[in-house]
């Protein structure tokens, strides 16, 4: 007999939830990432920068997964939606690991140069929001794919969950700056969010979840 949890409607439902969760994703990455360079270019940070060019990454990551939901509601052809959607993951990847690339050299010649920022009111306010969304998206997101049982979704959730890691690093080094004068701190911050960057490139390419060993927040 089948169950309720394996019910078309109940599966439809499921599918309008993750959808719902994947727009709120993208809205969210749009206005944090907008925010974040343009309080980024005034206070000069390193680290904030990268944070907010990484919301625009998530920004197309959140496209992808929001198509792909989208095709299977429509019961388009999955198997061609599915090789689309390594593709275009991949494509995520090998992006991230330019950003990092690119955070590397910024904040190695921020250092060399002691090129100090100013604190940032605004940075830290809306890393403390992200600290929060981030958090909540990708618990919701985790019972989500639990749900529907997709890959793609908890996969989606282990980004979401480095968005949350992001937010914490890039805090934390604003943060001494701003509290102690400690300009260092943001070039440095800036060094682990660019291993956070590879570490999610790798993920994104090899379309693997960390979250399957229950390594997110």
């Amino acid at each position: 007999m089948e169950t309720v949890l394996g019910t078309p409607r109940t599966r439809a439902r499921n599918l309008t939830r993750a959808l719902r969760l994947e727009y709120l994703t993208v809205g969210w990455n749009i206005v944090e990432g907008i925010v974040a360079v343009a309080a980024a270019l005034a206070a000069g940070s390193v680290a904030l920068l990268a944070f907010g060019i990484d919301s625009f990454v998530e920004c197309a990551s959140g496209a992808i997964l929001i198509w792909r939901l989208r095709a299977e509601r429509t019961a388009a052809d999955l198997a061609a939606v599915e090789r689309l959607d390594r593709r275009a993951h991949q494509l995520v990847g090998w992006s991230l690991f330019a950003l990092a690339a690119w955070v590397v050299f910024d904040a190695s010649r921020s250092l060399w140069t002691n090129e100090r920022p100013e604190p940032s009111v605004v940075g830290i306010v809306l890393l403390v929001i992200s600290i929060a969304a981030m958090w909540w998206l990708a618990r919701a997101k985790r019972g989500a794919a639990a749900a529907l049982e997709s890959r793609a979704l908890a996969a989606d959730s282990f980004q979401t969950s480095a968005c949350f890691w992001l937010s914490v690093v890039g805090l934390v080094g604003i943060g001494l700056n701003a509290a102690l004068g400690w300009w260092w701190a943001d070039p440095v911050a800036a060094f682990g969010i660019a291993v956070l960057l590879v570490k999610e490139g790798r993920e994104g390419l090899r379309g693997e979840s960390c979250c399957d060993a229950g390594n997110c927040p």
